[in-house]
């Protein structure tokens, strides 16, 4: 209690000297928004690169009408949904919780890996270093060709007997690719990572001493051993093993046991020593703060805006029918395009039964009418491409309905092909650009809600202090 009552003071002396030179920008529904907050949202989305960079005085809206969102968010206490709790907590975490150890902590680890692996390997016999020969057998093979690779091993063998240099035989004849090329050699064995039988043998040589051709579950091998020695020294391996702990998560685990460990010893919880971590963090570091309030607030204003904007259409298209027939003039192509399908048949007798089918159907479900209908099982009669296409998006739609003098492929096993649909000089409805139609609608209601949120909140700029942004 005590260690946790010093950070806390330590930290509210800190903030009170930092809020001297952090004036406040605005008040957003009486809320004070520093300067410092308005620099980070302002220079994270006006850095270098950016198509649409903003001046200070353009950004002012944009950033206003953000903070007044997430305003709204708060009013609707989506901040107390339990799915917003735990996504947030999650992500907020994802940021503390590999402070929680350090250096010292992961080479403490890295070390006991080590010694454990270490004192395995040197305990079944250390590491050899080897060539081989291999010759493949497979289970299946029948016996004749189980002797005839018997034969040609024995054979390789009284080569080598006779003084044949080893990695050229291995080069000329062994089928471990892998090995082969580098005259047989192996990268160096401990037992455990191969068959159990190729390992028995080659631990029962000698360094310099060559096997007898051998059968394992791959086919016979003749092994020549090299080497003996003890497991690497760590400073040969210790990338290597910081490579296996962070492919393995155990810096995970690890950040959970000393959470525990630590949480015990000031009998407390974990979530409490990431909390008084987090708090500390942030007061050293201002764009962790604004990054993790970034995440925060940008999870309420995705909620706070399907709910007022985006979800109004999601299950009710009638405003945007609406919305188009007000607005019909707006949309227009600059060229006809074809509303329809292009298909290919394995059977000539389902170019009819495809229009048949689609016929009287609304065109938003043709896709699936024609799924269910003839591709509902492994085997696909048809292929279809949908949607609008204009002169020169397709070939078949070219030659078929625009009448030009266009090469169609025929598409391997589909041997029939044909169109259906109309042409269109503009849209007719707003299905046909509905893409265009739902963001001009969303962008209405955004605008009504946005003129209502501010009439709703008083928002108070202090423009000397704006003129101090990115200046002081």
């Amino acid at each position: 209690m005590k260690k946790n009552f010093i950070l806390m003071a330590m930290m509210s002396i800190a903030c009170s000297v930092f809020a001297q030179n952090d004036p406040t920008v605005m008040t957003i529904n009486g809320q004070p928004v520093p300067r410092s907050e308005f620099e980070y949202s302002y220079n994270k989305n006006n850095a270098e690169g950016v198509i649409d960079k903003k001046s200070v005085d353009e950004y002012v809206d944009l950033f206003i009408n953000y903070k007044l969102k997430v305003q709204a968010a708060l009013d609707a206490k989506l901040d107390t949904l339990s799915s917003f709790k735990s996504e947030f907590a999650s992500y907020r975490d994802q940021q503390i919780k590999p402070a929680i150890i350090d250096d010292r902590d992961v080479e403490a680890l890295a070390h006991k890996i080590y010694n454990e692996t270490k004192e395995r390997v040197d305990g079944s016999g250390g590491l050899v270093k080897l060539s081989h020969i291999l010759l493949q057998l497979r289970p299946s093979d029948d016996e004749a060709k189980k002797t005839a690779v018997k034969t040609r091993i024995d054979s390789i063998y009284a080569e080598l007997k006779k003084g044949a240099d080893f990695a050229d035989m291995a080069r000329r004849f062994s089928q471990d690719p892998g090995s082969a090329r580098k005259g047989g050699e192996l990268s160096w064995v401990q037992k455990g990572m191969t068959y159990k039988e190729f390992e028995d043998v080659a631990y029962a040589l000698q360094p310099g001493e060559m096997s007898e051709p051998f059968l394992t579950q791959v086919g016979y091998h003749i092994v020549l051993q090299h080497e003996r020695a003890n497991f690497f020294p760590y400073d040969t391996v210790h990338a290597d093993i910081l490579r296996f702990i962070d492919r393995r998560g155990l810096r995970n685990k690890l950040i959970t046991d000393k959470l525990d460990s630590l949480s015990k010893a000031n009998n407390t919880t974990a979530d409490e020593i990431l909390a008084a971590k987090r708090e500390e963090m942030e007061s050293q570091d201002l764009d962790l703060h604004y990054l993790i309030k970034e995440y925060h607030d940008g999870l309420l204003l995705f909620e706070i805006s399907n709910r007022e904007v985006w979800g109004k259409t999601a299950q009710n298209e009638a405003p945007l029918a609406s919305f188009f027939k007000k607005n019909k003039k707006k949309y227009r192509w600059d060229e006809p395009r074809f509303k329809g399908i292009a298909y290919y048949t394995r059977d000539a007798a389902d170019i009819d039964a495809v229009k048949k089918a689609v016929k009287n159907a609304k065109f938003d479900d043709w896709a699936e009418i024609l799924r269910t209908t003839f591709n509902n099982d492994s085997v696909l009669r048809i292929r279809v491409e949908k949607g609008y296409f204009k002169k020169g998006d397709n070939a078949l739609v070219d030659h078929n309905v625009f009448k030009k003098d266009t090469l169609v492929k025929e598409r391997p096993g589909y041997p029939h092909m044909e169109t259906f649909g109309k042409v269109l000089k503009a849209p007719e409805e707003y299905i046909d650009v509905k893409g265009q139609v739902t963001a001009d609608y969303n962008e209405m209601v955004e605008k009504k809600w946005v003129e209502d949120l501010r009439k709703k909140y008083k928002v108070v700029v202090d423009k000397d202090v704006l003129k101090t942004v990115n200046k002081h």
